[in-house]
């Protein structure tokens, strides 16, 4: 019998306890505590009985990590890390993942946490092992992403002089953790394994452990501690009169907008519920993309950099903003308006300007009671406003999307892929023109899922992420969109996807430029200099490495393209000669 854990409320369904198998429960089977629905539950572990025997550091300690839900353990094998990755190699309830590069394990780990809400882990050697971690390990902690990741180490007695391979790995790690430990004794296994899960998942951040390589190999006896009795739950909420003045304020208001971000996740039909009974808009930041199904006639688009004119118009003129889940990101460009803002980090509330009411709580205990405290409006005019802007915005798009240019427009492969990728897809993005077309131009089905690198922007990050979501939804289609700068970063990690089966698909916009970068020059009166990108053929690279690869130089072969790549069974990259200019002036 299997435990699955709530990533919202850390509830636990414990199959033999409640006497129904998960598989078997409805699909409007909602969360007892807060009632968020069944796509936000993970599987925690099988139940496994221990018997206490002869065992290592290295074996506790995985043991422990398979008990709290661990399934993936991305990395390299190396010298000083040889006990893990023994351990792990004796563990059924946990797979290894081979990378190319630690750089790819971390953004992996990283990319599981964002789309599940639990724990992956990425294993390291010492010294450039640990240091090639950072740049994934940074786009966790910015983007809340909860991650565990272990680094081997020298010999306890060779730790200080300067050993081959020794650094500093406690200092290093410490600017971006939540939790950074070296486990030094045998005595402190289960206790800094626990610690460093529960800080992870409780502050959604990093945490390390170091782990000297002999210690790895000391006997010691230990049994798992249990996830459940072990958290707190995380339906946290807010006093009536609190949520009765936020409910006031929406009341009064004329003019509402809902913006959503990445908290409001999982609450997308309240989210529409709200939004009917009060008669306002939804726009979205960039990484709240998905949350609804954003063909409702109350979506109006992203705001910020990507936005619509829609949502900047409705944003611009609204007399209450109704913020949920959104950290106020430069990019995203909220204004300073009478503000209802709802936080699950109190530190978020109210983090650029006062607001009227804040709420430090749960969306998914929040939001249904503001629901059920509003009053319902009915706004014929306000509705017939924002029908209008979204259709002039639409008729804009598909203008742009012009499908007889050479080289082939961003917009017309976005327009492409939008209508042909799967109501269910995992959709990964990379940092660069790629990604800010998509957010502008790609428009989410509510069972779509998106992921990227957030705060960080680093690029690399798509594929990586593709990997991770392949694992995680083996049944789903997983695709990957991402330019030739940031896919060239981590390129050589698609034999990863070779070697374990993973059917990502890869569209890969080929510009032969750091466009994102020639266009921040030209808006600064720069000259355009050392953005060129010299470029392998990637469709034969791809073909190299046993996937497939797809070569697309004319518009109308994308089509053909999309749908063979689709349909083939294995890994796929479809290079896509891709125009470098932002937009054309006729």
């Amino acid at each position: 019998m299997a435990r699955y854990r709530c990533t919202v409320c850390n509830y636990i369904l414990d199959e033999k306890r409640e006497g129904v198998k998960f598989k078997d429960l409805p699909e409007n089977w909602r969360c007892p505590v807060c009632n968020s629905p069944l796509n936000t539950f993970i599987l925690l572990s099988k139940q496994v009985e221990y018997k206490e025997g002869d065992s290592t550091v290295s074996e506790v300690m995985v043991k422990q990590m398979a008990e709290w839900g661990i399934q993936y353990v991305f990395g390299i094998p190396g010298t000083s890390s040889l006990g893990v990755v023994d351990a792990i190699r004796q563990e059924d309830r946990i797979k290894y993942i081979q990378v190319r590069h630690e750089q790819t394990a971390a953004m992996m780990a990283s990319a599981y946490g964002k789309l599940t809400g639990h724990l992956a882990a990425c294993l390291t050697v010492a010294g450039p092992g640990a240091t090639n971690l950072a740049t994934g390990l940074y786009d966790a902690k910015l983007d809340h992403s909860p991650v565990l990741a272990i680094t081997g180490m020298v010999k306890r007695q060779l730790l200080g002089p300067g050993s081959f391979q020794e650094i500093d790995q406690h200092s290093f790690f410490e600017p971006l953790t939540v939790f950074n430990k070296v486990l030094m004794s045998p005595e402190q296994t289960t206790n800094l394994t626990t610690l460093g899960m529960k800080h992870a998942l409780l502050e959604r951040g990093v945490s390390h452990i170091g782990i000297p390589n002999d210690v790895q190999k000391e006997p010691f006896r230990g049994r798992p501690v249990p996830f459940e009795g072990s958290f707190p739950n995380n339906a946290v909420s807010q006093p009536i009169f609190l949520v009765l003045q936020a409910a006031q304020a929406i009341n009064q208001a004329k003019r509402p907008v809902i913006l959503a971000g990445f908290g409001a996740m999982g609450q997308g039909d309240v989210l529409i519920s709200f939004a009917e009974k009060i008669d306002a808009p939804i726009t979205t930041t960039f990484r709240g993309k998905g949350v609804i199904n954003e063909a409702h006639e109350f979506y109006v688009g992203s705001h910020g950099t990507i936005g619509s004119t829609a949502s900047t118009v409705l944003v611009d003129e609204t007399d209450l903003l109704i913020v949920i889940g959104s950290s106020f990101s430069d990019m995203t460009q909220i204004p300073e308006k009478r503000t209802v803002q709802i936080d699950l980090d109190p530190l978020m509330i109210a983090r650029q300007y006062p607001v009227e009411v804040g709420l430090w709580g749960n969306s998914a205990e929040l939001l249904p009671q503001l629901v059920g405290m509003v009053k319902e409006k009915e706004r014929p005019e306000y509705r017939k406003e924002i029908a209008d802007l979204k259709q002039e915005w639409l008729d804009l798009l598909d203008e742009e999307a012009d499908g007889t240019r050479t080289p082939i427009r961003p917009q017309y492969i976005i327009k492409v892929l939008n209508e042909m990728l799967a109501d269910d897809a995992i959709i990964t993005l990379d940092t660069g023109e790629n990604g800010w077309w998509f957010g502008r131009n790609f428009w989410m089905k509510k069972t779509q899922k998106m992921l990227m690198s957030g705060y960080l922007a680093t690029m690399g990050f798509g594929l990586p992420a593709a990997l991770a979501s392949q694992l995680v939804y083996p049944d789903r289609q997983v695709a990957c969109i991402t330019g030739d700068g940031g896919f060239s970063m981590v390129m050589a990690d698609f034999v990863t996807a070779v070697k374990y089966e993973l059917p990502v698909k890869i569209f890969l916009m080929n510009n032969h430029q750091l466009a994102m970068i020639m266009q921040e020059q030209k808006v600064e009166n720069y000259h355009n200099w050392q953005t060129e990108l010299k470029n392998p053929n990637f469709a034969s690279f791809a073909h190299k490495c046993g996937g497939t690869g797809i070569r697309v130089e004319k518009p109308e072969e994308l089509t053909a393209a999309v749908e063979e790549a689709l349909k083939t069974s294995g890994p796929v990259l479809v290079d896509i000669e891709t125009d470098p200019r932002r937009f054309i002036q006729d």
